[in-house]
Parts: structure tokens; C-alpha cells; sequence
């Protein structure tokens, strides 16, 4: 096989097809795995809302609206109903001021404000230390757990900061993180979601 010479036009067109066929596959795989990642992340929230309100026989995907909080996130509100009773909220919530960036968090409010319980939806917290949010605040009987508490009365900081609430040991940012996220959907929702 005869060697090609290298010229410009032949290195230009060699790029070009590797960039064409690259492209090609790159399009090929979004489209192929686009409705899995959705779907996984539609039967995520599902699970979310359902562990963070129990006991609801309405479809809160159905009757779900926004609220612009006052940083300008866009979080979802999930009415949770048992007949025509609101037992509470499901606020998808998010904020950017983690160690490694944005963490959402699916968080339940009773009407009053008093939190119900959470789950943790994506983050991109160190394993191992931001990573224990899940399971950090919900911790009975001790100082740092959410569940119960009324974000109007407590003060939902760190005790490092003069918060009511125990950070994650060796992860004081990840913790004022969530509380962020946390207190972000109480705010947005006390403010304008308790007007809809």
C-alpha cells in the first residue's frame, strides 16, 4: 500500500472524517440511551416524593408547579394529598454551594413548614464524607437530624455557624450545603408556594 502524502489537505480531511465519524457515534449513543436516563430519572423522583410524603392517594406529578426561589433555582412543587387533605409538600430543591458543586434534594414539608423527611437526588460530594447526607440528618434522638423540625423556629445552620444542627463529621461544607438546599424550599414555599 502506497504511502499518502502529508499535506494539508490530506491531514485536513483525515481530521475531518475522524470528527465526522466521532460525531456520528456520539449522536448515535444519545439518542439510543436519551429515554433510559429519562425514565430513570422520572422512576428517582417518583420514589422521592413518595418516601419524603408518604401516605398520599393523589398524583403529585399531575398537580406539580414551580416556584423561582430568591436565587433564581426553579424548584418543583409536589402536592401531596390524601383525599381532598394536603398532607404536605415535596420540593425538589437544589443549591450550588457544595464542595463539588450543585447538590438537589428532594425535601418534604408538612403545611405548617415542619419538615417530613428527604432524599438526596444527585450530588457530586466526596464518597465517603459529603456522600453521608442521605443518611447524616435523619438520625433520631440526636442534633443532627431535620426530621420534625419547623425551619421558622430552628435554626437550620451548622453548630459550627450557631446552627441547632451537628455537621457531618470532616464535611462542614456539604453540610451547609444541604441545609442551604433545605432552607432555600422552606423560604421559596412559605413565600409563594403556600399561595397557590
Amino acid at each position: 500500500m502506497a504511502k499518502t502524502e502529508s499535506t494539508l489537505v490530506n491531514m485536513v480531511l483525515a481530521l475531518l472524517i475522524i470528527t465526522a465519524v466521532a460525531g456520528g457515534t456520539l449522536g448515535m449513543v444519545y439518542k439510543v440511551t436519551k429515554e433510559p436516563i429519562a425514565a430513570a430519572k422520572l422512576a428517582k423522583q417518583q420514589k422521592a416524593i413518595l418516601e419524603v410524603v408518604p401516605g398520599f392517594d393523589n398524583s403529585p406529578t399531575d398537580e406539580v408547579y414551580e416556584l423561582t426561589s430568591q436565587e433564581g433555582y426553579v424548584l418543583k412543587v409536589f402536592p401531596c394529598k390524601k383525599g381532598e387533605e394536603l398532607l404536605g409538600v415535596a420540593i425538589s430543591t437544589k443549591t450550588d454551594k457544595g464542595f463539588s458543586g450543585e447538590i438537589k434534594v428532594m425535601v418534604g414539608l408538612k403545611p405548617d413548614g415542619s419538615i417530613i423527611n428527604y432524599s438526596i437526588l444527585e450530588h457530586k460530594e466526596t464518597p465517603g464524607l459529603g456522600s453521608k447526607m442521605q443518611d447524616w440528618f435523619r438520625v433520631e434522638g440526636s442534633k443532627q437530624t431535620i426530621l420534625g423540625m419547623d425551619p421558622a423556629t430552628a435554626k437550620m445552620t451548622v453548630s459550627k455557624d450557631g446552627g441547632d444542627i451537628d455537621a457531618i463529621t470532616a464535611a462542614t461544607i456539604s453540610s451547609r450545603a444541604f441545609l442551604d438546599a433545605i432552607t432555600i424550599a422552606y423560604n421559596t414555599y412559605k413565600k409563594e408556594g403556600g399561595k397557590k
